[in-house]
C-alpha cells in the first residue's frame, strides 16, 4: 500500500529490487499529513519470499531502506517467516504490532492498522486497533471483518485525520 504491487492472476506481488520499486499516488502526502498530526508511522510487512527461496533478506532489506529514505517511517517491522513456520511476527498474528507498542509505548487500541490484504486487517482487530482495508480488487481472500474499505492511503490518512479531531 506504499508502492505498487506487482499483480499477476490477480494476485499482488512485492517488488523484487529497488529498480521495481513505484511508490504510490498519495502516499507521501498522505504519510506528511499523520506525521504532522503526530502519528507514529511503523510498517508491518510479511516477506514470506524470503523463507521460500525465491528472495533475498538484503533485496527486501533495501527496499525498505528506500522507503525510509523517501518517505517519513518510523520503523519497519518485517517477517520474513511463511506460513507453515508457525510465528508470532506474521500477519494475520498480531505478534509485530503488540512488540511495536511495546517497544514504543503505543496505544493500541487508539491506534489505526492500514493494508491492502486480509492478513493486515485480521493482524490489526486481533490487536485491537481500528482497521483500514485499502480495496485494489485482489482475487484472494477478503477480510472477515473491516472498519474502512478505502481506495487509497490518501482516503484512509483523511478519514484518520478527522477520527483524531474528534
Amino acid at each position: 500500500m506504499l508502492n505498487r504491487a506487482h499483480v499477476r492472476d490477480g494476485k499482488a506481488y512485492p517488488p523484487r529490487s529497488i529498480a521495481e520499486l513505484e511508490i504510490l499516488p498519495g502516499v507521501e502526502q498522505a504519510l506528511a499529513a499523520l506525521r504532522k498530526a503526530g502519528f507514529l508511522l511503523v510498517v508491518v510487512t510479511n516477506q514470506p519470499d524470503v523463507a521460500r527461496g525465491t528472495t533475498t533478506r538484503d533485496a527486501v532489506e533495501k527496499i525498505n531502506a528506500a522507503l525510509s529514505a523517501k518517505l517519513p517511517l518510523d520503523e519497519f517491522r518485517t517477517c520474513f517467516h511463511d506460513s507453515s513456520d508457525e510465528c508470532d511476527c506474521r500477519k494475520p498474528k498480531s505478534g509485530a504490532l503488540l512488540s511495536a507498542a511495546v517497544d514504543h509505548d503505543i496505544d493500541l487500541y487508539d491506534s489505526f492498522m492500514v493494508g491492502d490484504r486480509w492478513r493486515d486487517t485480521e493482524a490489526g482487530h486481533r490487536a485491537g486497533c481500528r482497521t483500514f482495508l485499502i480495496d485494489y480488487g485482489y482475487n484472494e481472500k477478503q477480510p472477515e471483518s473491516v472498519d474502512f474499505r478505502v481506495s487509497s492511503l490518501l482516503e484512509a490518512s483523511k478519514i484518520i485525520l478527522e477520527l483524531a479531531r474528534r
